[in-house]
């Protein structure tokens, strides 16, 4: 990482450059605990009383003493990545609301209101999209309001990591309380090698609804309703897998994949706990996969928390790699 000018480190940056990504590089430790330089790279988000608070990629923010600067400056962009499919985070957002709607839902601003009678944090939480066209108190007012009338507690989804996220927001959030809670990576991929992928010889089915079998092994309700349906069978062109389990069981693996023009999602992959590591969820993926390239997609996403280490390193092998991150804040 390179800070200088004529061989000299530089502090080339001020409060003006709120809101843009910047780089610096801090002294931590005395000398007397040995000198050390860390380096911060993300976006800019305030610059208070002297104290730099800039937000990474994976949304965690770094409060930086100015006093501990030894070099900092204003960056470009992060580069598109060379591997997957080119996407930029207003395509990809609206790619993926688009897989996951809610039952009801309310426009304020650019911001969109949505519930679900409580089914996932996706379809109940705010997704901003611009600005909410108030000043942003009265905006989170009158959210704390509307789900509160529908029971609900109050989420905002806010997204870091990529050119146009919400780092300045997430900031906002923070400085009034709200609460960082499930933090997920968005990822992208090529669809095609995928689709390529050995299933072996596991039985695969297809269907455009999720039948009562498949919703006994999905594990995100705790019973059935109309609104889990509802969200479920949203999305341009949606199908369901399902790997048929022994004797009248449960399914041994189940899978959803939303087709939206180029775009593939890959949603609700689960294995029965006895059946795992038997390929199952790599099968439902690749015979998903054929179904979106015969529909013409060609570009693969997929959403993943961040502590569910099973799933990121399996997605690591199809060759996924993150484009952004999302998080739900809460409020306090």
């Amino acid at each position: 990482m390179e800070f200088t000018t004529g061989g000299r480190l530089e502090v080339r940056l001020t409060p003006d450059d709120v809101g843009k990504r910047v780089s610096v590089r801090r002294l931590t430790g005395g000398r007397a605990a040995g000198e050390r330089f860390t380096d911060v790279v993300g976006v800019l988000t305030s610059w208070d009383d002297g104290v730099l608070s800039i937000t990474r990629r994976s949304g965690e923010t770094v409060r930086v003493d100015t006093s501990s600067l030894v070099a900092a400056k204003v960056v470009p962009a992060a580069p598109a990545r060379r591997r997957g499919p080119a996407a930029d985070f207003a395509e990809l957002s609206a790619v993926t609301a688009r897989a996951w709607q809610p039952v009801e839902s309310e426009r304020l601003g650019g911001w969109t209101l949505r519930a679900a009678n409580g089914f996932t944090r996706r379809a109940n939480s705010v997704l901003p999209e611009g600005e909410p066209g108030l000043p942003l108190d009265e905006a989170l007012a009158y959210v704390r309001q509307w789900y509160a009338r529908r029971d609900l507690p109050a989420y905002v989804q806010v997204s870091t990591g990529a050119q146009g996220t919400q780092e300045l927001l997430a900031a906002e959030l923070a400085g009034r309380g709200w609460e960082s809670t499930v933090s997920a990576e968005v990822r992208t991929g090529a669809l095609a090698p995928v689709g390529d992928l050995d299933a072996g010889r596991t039985e695969v089915t297809l269907a455009r609804s999720a039948d009562a079998a498949w919703m006994s092994r999905y594990q995100r309700f705790e019973t059935p309703a109309p609104e889990v349906e509802k969200v479920l069978s949203s999305g341009p062109s949606v199908w369901f897998a399902t790997v048929p389990g022994e004797d009248g069981a449960s399914p041994a693996a189940i899978g959803r994949c939303v087709v939206d023009g180029r775009w593939a999602g890959f949603m609700a992959v689960e294995v029965d706990p006895s059946h795992r590591r038997r390929g199952l969820a790599t099968a439902v993926m690749a015979v998903l996969a054929r179904r979106a390239l015969d529909e013409g997609a060609s570009a693969a996403w997929l959403q993943v928390e961040n502590d569910n280490e099973g799933a990121r390193a399996l997605y690591d092998g199809m060759g996924f790699t993150t484009h952004h991150h999302y998080h739900h804040y809460r409020c306090a």
